[in-house]
């Protein structure tokens, strides 16, 4: 029981009780070692009971080490355990069993110390899984019962009271409340919320009563999903860390190869002794152990995959990571990355005959109320508001790939889109289409049978992050930050010059977009693409580095992206990029030292002055020291 307690809670009686509880064959171990030095002072060397008591050492705390080494060997896997097997048996056979018992031993702290790491590394993923409550509170009936998530379906009411979580995804159907959407989004701010609008488990309902129309199941949950997400990026090797691994099939072989020479070689040929060159070669196999050359990486990666999703950054695998601290350009979608992506009708002129107007400006309702769109609404949102519009089904609705739509309504065909869409349009119209883009708008055309008959000035907000986005990534060191849009020329370039972009291609389709990657790829640039998960799909997907805004909204826009920035916050790519680059000098940090204390260590060989000593502190403490600074990664901040 006392292995299950919260450490922060113990006094230090307790403490002491869990460290025992948790380290008792290690401990154990120590105790049997250091009576064997009393028996090696007091009744010699090699007495029984020296001997004894350092063999209980050895075998209590490297019994697993030992008979995993034997196994290794005779299927000729020369891995760590196989050099630490062998060292030990030739330490024996030479007869330095105090030194064999305090290696076994430093050997398995080392190993609880890289645990302790990894399992630091992972504390974030624990978090975030405590995160949705097992419980809620279903309306059935007239009756409310507690009843675990698992049991609740979709589309049954959940109450929930002010100050409780929510306990899975679903819309509101009765109440408002500021939600805190930090544990999924990031955002510290709360949110207002009220009826129609959606909410995801294991966010805080602040102030106010709601009921909930679940719309997904526990295990589909979007805190599920990113959980799942996450463990299996923890999980997924980087390049880097692939490298090393397929190094250490070599470097193992390389190890015993130089210890053997080390051991048999001055015997042989310069009358050196063989117990003193075997000892030395017995050193080299425990310096050589590449236990902190292999968690270099893994623990980088883990640590800081954890970070990132508790600051609303899913970051979908290590090789992802990697991948984003090498970028050297950036190209951002503009409607609903940069801007907001709620467009509104901004200005209106009616072009056709008045005693037509209701019956022309009803269809287009009708048409742009099937689009998801966001200039579909806010057209279909500005003439039900401004008119009397009577709603009907439209048929045959076409979409016109990134250009319009268009359905047919009184057997009449209507298409609803941008200038380039229509042929012949009077001059009159073009006029007025050149001064509503140079004010920044983007203008769209409706026309019936081809006879445009309204024109429409939509104009959508820049986002309040994105010009200090922009600057900090410039501060950054990536100076290639490029719009790629569907808008016109006019107020693309608007928004563009604004935020201070280098490089912006307007009136682009979606397989525009991509032929721009593929260019930028080709003349050897990684190239981030940023946008909505669904428009760019093609985009995000060829980009070396795919960054998905609003993920928390759309499941489209988790599976699409190898980055997705959970909620609207656009602020969270300069972040995501300085963890980048933070965990690759981690990484090469790490790496670096780990060799640079073998080679230090391996060159005390030369004058005969390397110990087993030496050698197992060496490991042990590169160990500690790598998996230290790795750790090191879970605090990085988002600004």
């Amino acid at each position: 029981k006392v292995g299950t307690r919260n450490p922060s809670e113990l006094t230090l009686v307790g403490k002491i009780k869990l460290f025992y509880h948790n380290y008792q064959k290690v401990c154990i171990a120590t105790l049997l070692l250091a009576l064997g030095y009393f028996s090696y002072f007091g009744l010699g060397q090699y007495h029984l009971v020296t001997l004894l008591l350092y063999l209980f050492s050895i075998l209590l705390s490297g019994h697993q080490l030992i008979i995993q080494g034997f196994k290794n060997l005779i299927h000729f896997e020369f891995d760590m355990q196989a050099l630490m097997t062998i060292a030990v048996i030739g330490g024996l056979l030479i007869g330095q069993w105090g030194e064999v018992a305090v290696v076994i031993i430093l050997f398995a702290i080392s190993e609880e110390l890289e645990a302790y790491a990894m399992s630091k590394a992972r504390k974030s993923m624990e978090s975030l899984m405590e995160i949705a409550p097992q419980q809620a509170t279903v309306i059935r009936g007239d009756q409310r019962l507690n009843v675990n998530v698992e049991e609740v379906k979709v589309n049954e009411l959940i109450y929930i009271k002010p100050g409780q979580k929510i306990p899975l995804d679903g819309k509101i159907k009765f109440g408002s409340a500021f939600v805190n959407e930090a544990a999924v989004t990031g955002e510290s701010m709360p949110v207002q919320k009220s009826v129609d609008e959606h909410v995801f488990a294991g966010t805080l309902n602040m102030d106010g009563l709601l009921k909930v129309q679940v719309s997904k199941i526990s295990s589909e949950t979007t805190i599920a999903k990113i959980i799942q997400l996450v463990e299996k990026a923890q999980v997924e090797k980087a390049p880097q860390q692939q490298f090393i691994e397929k190094f250490a099939k070599y470097y193992t072989p390389l190890i015993m190869l130089i210890a053997l020479t080390v051991a048999i070689m001055p015997p042989l040929f310069f009358n050196g002794s063989w117990v003193d060159w075997i000892y030395q070669g017995l050193s080299v196999l425990v310096v050589g152990c590449p236990c902190a050359l292999v968690i270099a990486t893994p623990i980088s990666i883990v640590s800081s995959i954890g970070n990132a999703a508790k600051n609303g950054v899913l970051i979908k695998g290590g090789v992802h990571l990697e991948q984003l601290s090498k970028i050297r350009a950036i190209a951002f979608d503009k409607t609903g990355t940069l801007t907001l992506g709620q467009p509104e009708v901004k200005h209106f002129e009616y072009l056709g005959q008045s005693e037509a107007q209701h019956s022309h400006l009803s269809n287009i309702a009708s048409i742009e109320n099937e689009s998801q769109h966001p200039v579909a609404k806010a057209l279909h949102d500005y003439l039900t508001e401004h008119f009397n519009m009577n709603i009907t089904a439209a048929h045959a609705i076409q979409s016109i790939n990134g250009r319009g739509i268009r359905g047919f309504n009184e057997k009449n065909s209507y298409t609803i889109g941008h200038p380039p869409l229509f042929k012949n349009i009077d001059s009159q119209i073009l006029n007025r289409i050149r001064e509503l883009e140079k004010q920044g708008m983007t203008v769209v055309l409706a026309a019936c049978n081809q006879d445009v008959f309204a024109l429409f000035g939509i104009q959508d907000q820049v986002r309040e992050q994105s010009e200090n986005t922009i600057s900090e990534l410039k501060k950054l060191g990536i100076q290639n930050l490029i719009m790629l849009t569907g808008d016109n020329e006019s107020s693309a370039k608007s928004v563009g010059d604004r935020l201070g972009l280098t490089k912006i291609k307007a009136s682009l389709l979606p397989e525009d977009k991509l032929n721009f990657i593929q260019n930028l790829e080709r003349n050897h640039t990684s190239v981030a693409m940023i946008g909505d998960g669904v428009n760019d799909a093609p985009a995000l997907a060829r980009a070396s580095v795919g960054v998905s805004m609003g993920a928390a909204s759309t499941d489209v826009a988790i599976e699409t992206a190898d980055i997705a920035l959970m909620g609207d916050d656009i602020s969270k790519l300069p972040y995501a990029y300085k963890l980048s680059r933070s965990t690759m000098n981690v990484v090469k940090t790490n790496i670096i030292f780990a060799i640079a204390i073998k080679v230090i260590a391996l060159l005390l060989v030369i004058p005969g002055w390397l110990t087993l000593w030496i050698a197992i502190f060496s490991d042990m403490g590169a160990t500690l020291i790598v998996a230290l600074n790795a750790i090191r990664l879970l605090y990085v901040k988002s600004s």
